[in-house]
């Protein structure tokens, strides 16, 4: 079947229009691309140093990491844990936990872990909980999150590690208790592998490897 040409001559004109589009958008990709990534370590790095004070550390924070893969830590896939060094000597870790059963999926975490184990501080990197509900875990929305703080393997022990309807310490919100309940018990068993590993995460090399053995 012969198409007639003006119906030709306008497919001919959307082809062009099509890949000068597609060209232009890959120009704006390349150049904005580095802009992007470097805004995005900004952001890491601001908010590691919301845990871990910027005069705790003299370290690249941001390039002094490893990958672990352990069930404790809410996945079967690697997470990065961040290391801060002052004159060469451990001071703490920032590991990038989960906690998998929160009411509406996966929680994602930062845990901040002085090297005599107590934690320097917890915040929510992002979630989908219910608004006005299970938001609480975020700092701008209450500063249940910061009840965290100095808390460790020994305070409270093992049997206060949960929320309080649960007979623990840790308050839960109205009308939602799976979320804290989900938080509590990933910090809970992120402090247990560094009470496991705590002697080996500073010996591993830097960089993307296998990271500990179980």
């Amino acid at each position: 079947m012969n198409l007639p040409n003006p119906i030709i001559n306008a497919a001919a004109a959307l082809g062009v229009f099509a890949v000068i589009g597609m060209g232009l958008v890959a120009v704006v990709h390349d150049r904005t691309k580095a802009r992007i990534e470097s805004n995005e370590q900004a952001v890491l790095l601001h908010t590691l140093e919301s845990l871990i004070p910027a005069d705790w550390f003299d370290n690249d924070i941001l390039a002094d990491i490893i990958t672990v893969n352990d069930p404790d830590l809410g996945t079967d896939k690697p997470v990065t844990i961040y290391r801060a060094r002052k004159n060469g000597s451990p001071v703490a870790t920032v590991l990038s936990p989960l906690a998998p059963d929160g009411y509406n999926g996966t929680i994602k975490l930062l845990v901040a872990i002085r090297t005599d184990g107590s934690l320097a501080g917890v915040r929510v990197v992002s979630h989908r909980e219910t608004p006005g509900l299970g938001d609480p875990i975020d700092t701008d929305k209450s500063d249940w999150i910061l009840g965290f703080n100095g808390r460790s393997l020994a305070s409270p022990s093992e049997s206060r590690w949960k929320v309080k309807r649960d007979g623990g310490d840790f308050d839960q919100f109205a009308g939602a208790t799976i979320t804290p309940r989900a938080v509590v018990k990933a910090v809970y068993k992120t402090l247990t592998f560094f009470e496991r590993n705590k002697q080996r995460l500073f010996e591993q090399d830097a960089g993307n490897g296998p990271g500990l053995k179980p």
